[in-house]
């Protein structure tokens, strides 16, 4: 620990036990905290973030509810957006995109925390995620491509990457409940954001086209044209070597795509990556396409490769 670090951890020890003292060093300070263990998500299971993210989040609340300066009190109340979205991240993976209501909690305090300060992008970020929880844990397409289309509203004045981020969730949410009409509209105006994105645009490292193709193919599968979305999958997937929960969405997409068109050879090889990438990441949303992918190979059932496929899933599903 460097003598900053030293000195920063000791002051946070005093705030923590005289609140009203709180100023924006210290605010600053759970910023980096958060933004520290956002960096790592993408790399580390949800499972080892959750517990430091909970500790940070809390601190952020307390010290909140007791700040006396409505400059350092407003400045927690965007930390607070920032870490509730956050803490609603990590805890829909950790259950495996099974509990919807606590991650939900977490996402309604950060819009709550973000129109306190009249922060549009905060809220629209997190108003993205509920629809998330609505598209992949609810399997609610409609109220899923609603949720999205209020973020790309509220994101439109502030992000062309987040507004762009929110018409593609509202195309699969389109695409999910049948009506191709209305996602490739959706999945137009989603491309067009992609020319309007600047250098001061927060999102900007989050919506490339890789992610557009993502989930382009991601709507197309949905919409049961596997031969479409087998190209834009196989592509994206390379792409995404170095993200490796958005790269396992992408394999297990792709190979319920190879199943689909009967390609068994492609697709056995598909979802051994696919469970290489889960078992490194426990990622939610690629580790139920791999639980999803194993129905669909009940044609093939006695087939070793299969049966290899099945062995794999079974020791995952242990495992967690």
């Amino acid at each position: 620990m460097t003598v900053i670090q030293a000195k920063l951890s000791e002051r946070m020890s005093y705030v923590l036990q005289h609140p009203s003292s709180v100023d924006l060093v210290a605010v600053a300070y759970l910023h980096e905290r958060i933004r520290q263990l956002d960096e790592r998500y993408d790399r580390a299971p949800s499972t080892a973030l959750l517990g430091p993210a909970g500790q940070v989040h809390g601190q952020v609340k307390f010290l909140r509810e007791n700040a006396t300066n409505p400059r350092v009190r407003k400045a927690l109340f965007e930390v607070e957006a920032e870490s509730a979205a956050f803490m609603g991240q990590l805890v829909w993976d950790v259950s495996q995109r099974r509990d919807h209501d606590a991650p939900v909690a977490y996402l309604d305090e950060a819009v709550t925390a973000a129109r306190q300060v009249r922060d549009p992008y905060a809220e629209a970020y997190a108003t993205l995620r509920k629809s998330f929880v609505a598209l992949y844990g609810e399997k609610d397409p409609l109220k899923g491509a609603t949720l999205a289309g209020q973020a790309a509203k509220v994101a439109r004045s502030v992000s062309p990457s987040l507004t762009g981020l929110s018409l593609l969730h509202m195309a699969e949410g389109y695409a999910m409940s049948g009506d191709l009409k209305s996602c490739e509209a959706a999945l137009t105006k989603a491309e067009a954001q992609l020319d309007r994105v600047g250098a001061d645009d927060m999102a900007a490292e989050y919506y490339t086209v890789n992610e557009f193709s993502r989930l382009s193919g991601s709507c197309y599968f949905s919409l049961n044209l596997p031969e479409q979305a087998e190209p834009i999958l196989r592509m994206t997937a390379r792409a995404l070597a170095a993200k490796q929960k958005s790269q396992a969405i992408a394999l297990g997409n792709l190979a319920l795509s190879l199943i689909r068109q009967r390609k068994v050879d492609e697709a056995a090889a598909t979802m051994h990556r696919t469970i290489d990438a889960v078992e490194l990441t426990r990622g939610g949303g690629g580790l139920n396409l791999a639980f999803a992918a194993g129905p669909e190979l009940r044609e093939w059932r006695h087939e070793p490769w299969v049966q290899d496929v099945n062995d794999r899933l079974l020791a995952l599903m242990a495992a967690i």
